[in-house]
C-alpha cells in the first residue's frame, strides 16, 4: 500500500516521495539480494526517480536516473553525508575509512591520502605488480569449469597484500587465510538483518573479522613507521599534506582495512566480469590480445597500458554492466529537496548507478555486451554527466580509480599473454548481492594455457 515518506512544509511547492515498507523486518531486502534490478524497474516504473522502502530496520530512499544521482552525489547544499549513510551498512567494520568521513575531516584525509596515488607512485606500483602476478598465476591450473572468480579473488588479495603491504613477512599461511576470510565476513556483514552480536549471525562474523584486520595491521605498524618503503601502508605512515599533516597510528589502520577490501573486491568483480565475457566473445578476446602482444612486453608501464585500448573498452562496459558498487549509501542530514521532492533530515538515500547503467533511455539494448558504446565515435557515456558513475561523484568520487585501472589491465594482460579461455554464450553469471556482487557459482571458465 502506498504511502509517503512525509508532509512537505505547507508552504512548500515539493512533492512528497512514495513509497511503501515491504514486508515486516526483513522489508525489501531479500528482494534486494535476489534481483536489485527487478527491484529498482518496479520502483522506477511504480514511484519514478524517487521512492522509499525499509530494509535492514531502516527508510531508506532510493534514487534512480542520472538526474537524482548527480543531484545526491554532488551535493551542492552539503545537505547529504556519506558517514551516517554508510555507517548504517558497514560502519562497524570499515569505520575511518575515506568514504566514511564528511566536510572538513574527509578534506583533511582526502589530502594527505593524494599523495599516495600520485602518478609516479602509480608507475612504482605498476611496475611491482608484475612479478607479483606473475607469481599468483604461476599457481593456476587450467581445466574446464575453472573457477576464475574465486582464484581471481584470492590473486587480488595477495596482491593487496604484497603491494599494499609490502608483503607479511612474519605471517604464516594460515594467518593470511584468516585475514582473507576476515575481509569477507566484514564485507558481508553489511546486509545483515540481525544486527546484534548474535553468534553465528554475519554481523558477529563482521565485528570479529575487524577485530582481527586491526590486530594483523597493528602488528606491522611500528617497521612500517621505522622505515619508509614503495608500500602503500609505509607510505600512508610517512606521506603529508602541503600543510604537513599526517595521519596517526589509528588513522592509518583505519585507511589499510577499508583501502584492502576496496581495491581487491571491486577490482575481482571487474575482472571476474571481463574473463566471462571475453570467454563469450571470442572476437574481442582476440582484439585485446593482438593489443597486449604489440606492446612486446609482459611487464608494460603504467604509460603502456593506455595503449590497451579495446581492453579499456571492454573493462568500461564491464564496469556498466555489474558495478561492483552497486548502491551508495547517504543520508540527509537537513531537510532537503531532490527532483522537486521533498527530504526530511536523517532520510538514508540509496543511490543507484547499477540502475543507471541499465536503463535503456542512456544505454541502447542495455543488456547486451558492447564495448564499443564507449568508443570515441559513439561515447554513449557521455549523452549525461551521470549516466555511467561507477566510481561515485562529488568529492567522494573514488581516489583509487587510476590504480584500480591500472591493476585490472596490467592482470587482464597477463591473463591474455598465458591463457585462453571460453565460457558457454548461454552462461549468466548468478550473481549474488548480499553484499558487493560477486558469482554465487565461482564464474567457470574453461580455461588453457596458450600454445
Amino acid at each position: 500500500m502506498t504511502k509517503i515518506l512525509a508532509a512537505p512544509p505547507a508552504d512548500s511547492q515539493l512533492r512528497p516521495i512514495p513509497g511503501h515498507a515491504g514486508p515486516p523486518l526483513v522489508g525489501h531486502a531479500l528482494e534486494y539480494i535476489r534481483d536489485p534490478l527487478t527491484m529498482m524497474q518496479k520502483r522506477w516504473d511504480t514511484y519514478g526517480e524517487l521512492s522509499w522502502f525499509t530494509m535492514i530496520g531502516r527508510r531508506w530512499v532510493a534514487v534512480l536516473g542520472p538526474d537524482a544521482c548527480q543531484e545526491v552525489l554532488q551535493n551542492k547544499d552539503r545537505a547529504f553525508v556519506n558517514s551516517d549513510g554508510w555507517s548504517a551498512l558497514i560502519g562497524p567494520f570499515f569505520h575511518g575509512g575515506l568514504m566514511l568521513l564528511d566536510s572538513d575531516e574527509h578534506l583533511r584525509h582526502r589530502r594527505i591520502m593524494q599523495q599516495a596515488f600520485t602518478r609516479s607512485r602509480l608507475e612504482k606500483t605498476v611496475d611491482a605488480l608484475h612479478p607479483a602476478i606473475d607469481a599468483a598465476l604461476d599457481s593456476w591450473t587450467p581445466a574446464d569449469g575453472f573457477r576464475a572468480y574465486t582464484e581471481l579473488k584470492s590473486l587480488t588479495l595477495d596482491l593487496a597484500t604484497d603491494i599494499f603491504m609490502g608483503g607479511a613477512e612474519h605471517s604464516t599461511e594460515r594467518e593470511i587465510e584468516a585475514v582473507k576470510t576476515a575481509f569477507v565476513d566484514c564485507v558481508q556483514a553489511a546486509t545483515s538483518v540481525i544486527r546484534y552480536p548474535v553468534p553465528g549471525t554475519r554481523w558477529k562474523r563482521g565485528l570479529d573479522g575487524r577485530r582481527l584486520l586491526e590486530e594483523f595491521f597493528r602488528r606491522y605498524l611500528p617497521a612500517r613507521r621505522a622505515h619508509e618503503t614503495d608500500d602503500l601502508f609505509s607510505v600512508l605512515c610517512h606521506i603529508e599534506s602541503e600543510a604537513g599533516q599526517r595521519f596517526s597510528d589509528d588513522e592509518v589502520v583505519d585507511h589499510m582495512i577499508f583501502l584492502l577490501m576496496a581495491a581487491h573486491d571491486t577490482s575481482t568483480i571487474t575482472l571476474s566480469t571481463m574473463m566471462q565475457y571475453l570467454g563469450q566473445y571470442p572476437e574481442w578476446r582476440e582484439k585485446c590480445r593482438a593489443e597486449s602482444l604489440a606492446l612486446g612486453t609482459s611487464t608494460p608501464g603504467y604509460a603502456d597500458l593506455d595503449g590497451l585500448v579495446s581492453l579499456d573498452l571492454v573493462m568500461k562496459e564491464c564496469l556498466r554492466i555489474v558495478a561492483p558498487v552497486p548502491v551508495m549509501a547517504r543520508r540527509a542530514v537537513c531537510d532537503t529537496e531532490v527532483q522537486g521532492h521533498f527530504v526530511p533530515a536523517g532520510t538514508y538515500a540509496a543511490v543507484a548507478p547499477h540502475f543507471t547503467h541499465h536503463m535503456s533511455q542512456y544505454w541502447p539494448d542495455p543488456e547486451r555486451f558492447d564495448p564499443e558504446r564507449f568508443a570515441e565515435h559513439r561515447r554513449e557515456d557521455k549523452v549525461h554527466r551521470y549516466a555511467w558513475e561507477p566510481f561515485g561523484g562529488g568529492v567522494h568520487k573514488c581516489l583509487g580509480m587510476h590504480f584500480a585501472g591500472a591493476e585490472i589491465k596490467a592482470i587482464m594482460h597477463h591473463l591474455l599473454l598465458r591463457f585462453d579461455w571460453h565460457v558457454d554464450p548461454g552462461y549468466v553469471a548468478p550473481l549474488n548481492f548480499t553484499s558487493l556482487p560477486f558469482p554465487s557459482d565461482g564464474q567457470p571458465v574453461d580455461l588453457r594455457l596458450r600454445d
